[in-house]
């Protein structure tokens, strides 16, 4: 019975630890979100990762690379978060973003956990869902 109650326990701090990581992924995401709908470019390069920061050297060339690349985070409308998922030992958050048109785009944005918080990692576009009748 104590083991019982031990792996119950165990069960139950991991799942709080993992609704508060979900909490603080979905405010960093976010807030990028707004900064781009702000053109706010240098406020939306600090929830991009090392790595990120790495590959395109400065918040204007990051700015340009989501404009051309990423329309949908660019011009964001509406955004809607859906599933937090453990992948190998990677947080996958997936985002449902409505463009300034009215389409709907799946979003997969990894995660990365720094000393300065959850950062962006990368973000991928996932194939529409099927739709039937």
């Amino acid at each position: 019975m104590r083991i019982l109650a031990f792996i119950f326990g165990f069960w139950m701090a991991a799942t709080a630890a993992f609704a508060q990581d979900s909490d603080a992924i979905e405010n960093v995401i976010g807030s990028q979100l707004q900064a781009f709908n702000d053109r706010d470019i240098s406020e939306a390069w600090q929830y991009a990762s090392p790595n990120i920061k790495g590959l395109f050297g400065d918040p204007n060339n990051f700015g340009m690379m989501v404009q051309r690349g990423y329309p949908m985070v660019w011009d964001n409308a509406d955004v809607r978060f859906l599933e937090l998922r453990d992948l190998g030992g990677m947080l996958w958050q997936k985002v449902m973003v409505r463009d300034a048109q009215g389409g709907l785009h799946i979003l997969d944005y990894q995660m990365v956990d720094t000393p300065q918080g959850w950062q962006i990692n990368g973000v991928r576009l996932l194939p529409a869902p099927d739709v039937g009748a």
